[in-house]
């Protein structure tokens, strides 16, 4: 989740003028970093090898 500090602090990264979509596209990859950052913290990972049985299950 999103703080307000964190929302200030990419406010003023942006330039003067900015899109309420460019803000918004930043804060939703910022949160999303945020949860994965999280879930390793957790232990919420798959090892690399993992990952790529996954991957080759997608192309069966």
């Amino acid at each position: 989740m999103l703080t307000k500090n964190t929302l200030r602090q990419q406010i003023e990264t942006f330039p003067e003028q900015f899109s309420i979509d460019d803000l918004i596209e930043k804060l939703i990859l910022i949160e999303k970093i945020e949860n994965g950052n999280m879930q390793s913290d957790k232990g919420e990972v798959i090892s690399e090898t993992e990952l790529d049985k996954q991957i080759e299950k997608w192309f069966e």
